[in-house]
């Protein structure tokens, strides 16, 4: 007969302790961001680009082209304002009428076929893998009417990577029921709230209404959204989309929002530099009788590193049934956020 051994008490604590902590993962949300190699890079992603190691070909549908602008003239430069705008802000996200941004079945069809590149993007958008394909088709496509701030992910090796990024307006992406973007449709690559990044420095090559002051951070919800009020993007008017479709049930929106869907601006506009005055030698002096006051001296905005990002709310919790969640009533959700200007964060 096999003698017993008596192992000490704390011993055995630890092993059931383990035990639990194991149990427990199983059934766990996974929330936590993959590490990004260098945060202090923030990559300028155009419309179209797919940028580093993308997931998937894109499934993006054909958008009007966004606005011209003037560039900034140093891509390099500096972020030094973020603005934080709510998920479910009217005109934050844009569309075409019955029509999709995102070829939503094509991504199912991308991931689900690969086993490897849809456990690592679960990974990387903080899902469950058996909920995956459920969890896409809950998802919402628009189009981004602002450049905006996030983590991307690419796919190497098997694995997930992440690195910052600006999306520019006119990107088609997939928003959750949080109102977040969570997945970029000319990569397929997972979306996740940006991190916070001191000292960093926007790379790449800006497009033609670039502005790093005018960058904005999507804030989650607090509560299931059931529909989105966006603009539609070919003739400037209002959408109510209900959360989880992709058009066929677009539909004029139950409460108008109080601003043209043109002019509701979401960001300042920053203001122009003022030129300075030129120098006439030729004019006599002014008389002293009547002296002219000289123009303020418009200082030249200082390049320095950004302190740090808006301090931004963890992802909303995918996968979590809506019985256990405060729902709203169908219908936009006015959010604590009105329409027009947003708080700006220094960043």
């Amino acid at each position: 007969m096999r003698a017993s051994i008596r192992r000490p008490r704390s011993v055995v604590l630890a092993v059931l302790s383990s035990a639990a902590l194991i149990g427990g993962c199983a059934t766990a949300r996974v929330t936590d961001q993959p590490a990004a190699a260098d945060t202090r890079d923030v990559l300028l992603q155009p419309v179209a680009d797919e940028g580093p190691d993308p997931f998937t070909p894109s499934t993006a549908s054909a958008v009007p082209a966004p606005p011209p602008g003037t560039p900034e003239p140093s891509p390099t430069a500096s972020a030094q304002v973020l603005h934080e705008i709510t998920g479910s802000t009217p005109g934050l996200y844009g569309g075409t009428r019955s029509e999709s941004s995102c070829d939503v079945e094509r991504q199912v069809s991308f991931l689900t076929d690969e086993p490897a590149r849809a456990r690592a993007f679960a990974e990387g958008a903080g899902i469950n893998e058996d909920n995956l394909a459920d969890w896409l088709r809950e998802l919402t496509p628009v189009v981004l009417r602002a450049d905006t701030r996030v983590t991307n992910h690419g796919y190497r090796a098997g694995a997930p990577t992440s690195f910052q990024s600006v999306l520019q307006a006119g990107t088609a992406v997939l928003v959750d029921r949080y109102g977040t973007p969570r997945v970029r449709c000319a990569c397929g690559n997972p979306l996740r709230s940006p991190l916070r990044t001191p000292g960093a420095k926007h790379t790449g090559k800006p497009w033609p209404a670039y502005h790093p002051d005018r960058v904005v951070v999507v804030q989650p919800t607090t509560t299931v959204i059931t529909s989105l009020v966006i603009v539609d993007v070919e003739n400037d008017t209002w959408i109510e989309r209900r959360t989880g479709t992709d058009g066929d049930q677009d539909r004029e929106p139950t409460v108008v929002p109080p601003c043209d869907p043109a002019d509701c601006a979401l960001v300042p506009v920053p203001p122009e530099p003022r030129p300075e005055a030129s120098q006439d030698t030729t004019s006599p002096p002014p008389s002293p009788a009547t002296p002219s006051a000289p123009l303020p001296d418009t200082p030249d905005t200082p390049d320095t590193p950004e302190t740090s990002d808006v301090p931004v709310p963890p992802d909303a919790p995918p996968g979590v049934p809506e019985d256990v969640l405060p729902t709203v009533p169908e219908g936009p959700d006015d959010g604590t956020v009105p329409p027009g200007l947003p708080e700006t964060f220094e960043g």
